[in-house]
């Protein structure tokens, strides 16, 4: 099934931190590691024969390694994206798994190479395939499946069960070298169907809001770029104590332009 995706973004360094240890992949567009966010809102679309991809990371590590985490993964991201002519159809699961052995293998390269002891990222990303949407993610930023009366958490928190006070430490992360963990992403399928929405926000995002306010922003239905900027600002109201960064983005029915251009590829492809 043809489909379009709408979607924006925006990374915001927040209240309480000087510099922003979050970053993304939208279709191509992310931020250097010393960035101060996006300083607005941004949107685009983007139809599913483009094969886009959307991704989320949240830096972890002492003085500037959760940024140089999180701007790595992105980097290798794109780079494997582009060296791969993006997916195949019908192969994304193995397209998102090597995605995140890329960004693995150059977080722990720099690691290595600077003898840094501590530094990764988590993802959460978003791949576009023909009939299905694949959600993949390592760590807790999350991703949530959105309609009218319904909010579903479509990630896994990969964090530590037993404590009970502080912040869980995450078991699974980019970072990870391989002699200590093997890197186990999880993989959702959805069937791709218009009208649904996709939240993909570090936890920046989810710590200051409860998933009642997330549903109750979400269920307004305003356009996708409003919708992130009413996110991001109850973010900030409440507290804004880390780095945000969110994604939203909606299953839409094809343009017309859209559908005459990909029978014009087809077409091509028959010769």
């Amino acid at each position: 099934m043809a489909y379009r995706i709408e979607y924006a973004y925006t990374s915001h360094v927040g209240k309480i931190r000087g510099n922003n240890e979050d970053n993304f992949w939208c279709c191509g567009d992310y931020l250097k590691a010393d960035n101060k966010g996006t300083g607005e809102v941004r949107s685009r679309s983007a139809d599913q024969d483009e094969l886009p991809l959307l991704a989320v990371f949240d830096g972890m590590g002492g003085e500037c390694c959760g940024e140089i985490a999180a701007y790595l993964a992105a980097d290798a991201c794109g780079k494997h994206y582009q060296t791969e002519g993006a997916y195949v159809p019908g192969e994304m699961e193995s397209f998102l798994v090597e995605s995140c052995k890329s960004m693995n293998k150059s977080v722990c390269d720099y690691a290595m190479e600077n003898r840094i002891r501590s530094m990764g990222t988590t993802v959460a990303m978003l791949g576009f395939d023909q009939k299905e949407i694949l959600s993949c993610n390592l760590g807790d930023s999350r991703i949530y499946q959105s309609y009218p009366g319904s909010l579903i958490q479509i990630s896994t928190d990969h964090v530590l069960k037993s404590v009970t006070f502080g912040k869980a430490p995450l078991t699974q992360y980019v970072g990870i070298p391989e002699e200590n963990m093997t890197l186990e992403p999880a993989i959702m399928k959805m069937e791709a169907i218009p009208g649904i929405r996709y939240l993909l926000c570090s936890d920046g995002v989810t710590d200051m809001l409860s998933e009642q306010e997330l549903r109750d922003i979400l269920e307004k239905e305003a356009p996708v770029k409003e919708t992130v900027e009413a996110l991001l600002e109850r973010t900030l109201e409440n507290g804004g104590k880390d780095n945000a960064t969110i994604i939203l983005c909606e299953i839409q029915e094809p343009t017309i332009k859209s559908r005459v251009r990909q029978w014009f590829d087809r077409q091509k492809k028959k010769k």
